[in-house]
């Protein structure tokens, strides 16, 4: 992105990661199958009405691809093996993959996978209590309703930063 083309743009966006506290979290844990797999998200407000989504994992497995589909689902419980973290959130019923819920997927190197997006699809107070999973394919973008992403290796309950 060129400072000429978007002056207050780039700065900005910057200084929310750099120099403002996030509005929400949460500390993601493997299922059984990936005891090592961790990490953390952070849901940061703008100045622009959106979000910016932050995410870090460790100990992601190998699954020949190298992405894995990330979402955040309805229900905060991640009681393994995640099967109550409900579906895709999707308050206003929108086909895959134009839920609110739906993100970019994580891109893997050696484990690890780091991830900074921004979003309009959602503001933080709608997504307190939810959860954010990986799961451990790539979402197609395709399949209805959740993009054929496979199990549900890692999940974090999404709470407000006090």
């Amino acid at each position: 992105m060129s400072n000429h083309l978007y002056p207050s743009l780039q700065p900005t966006l910057f200084k929310v990661l750099n120099k403002t506290v996030p509005a929400a979290f949460a500390k993601i844990n493997g299922n059984t199958e990936n005891p090592k797999l961790h990490g953390t998200a952070y849901f940061y407000d703008t100045p622009f009405g959106g979000v910016l989504v932050e995410v870090e994992v460790f100990g992601l497995p190998d699954n020949n691809s190298s992405f894995y589909g990330m979402h955040i689902h309805e229900t905060g419980n991640c009681t393994i093996p995640f099967d109550k973290t409900g579906n895709h959130y999707n308050p206003s019923n929108t086909p895959h993959p134009m839920h609110a819920g739906d993100m970019p997927p994580l891109l893997d190197c050696n484990g690890y996978a780091y991830s900074v997006f921004y979003t309009g699809r959602f503001k933080v107070n709608d997504i307190i209590n939810r959860s954010i999973i990986i799961h451990d394919m790539a979402d197609d973008f395709t399949t209805q309703p959740s993009g054929n992403s496979g199990t549900k290796i890692g999940c974090g309950v999404i709470a407000r930063v006090k």
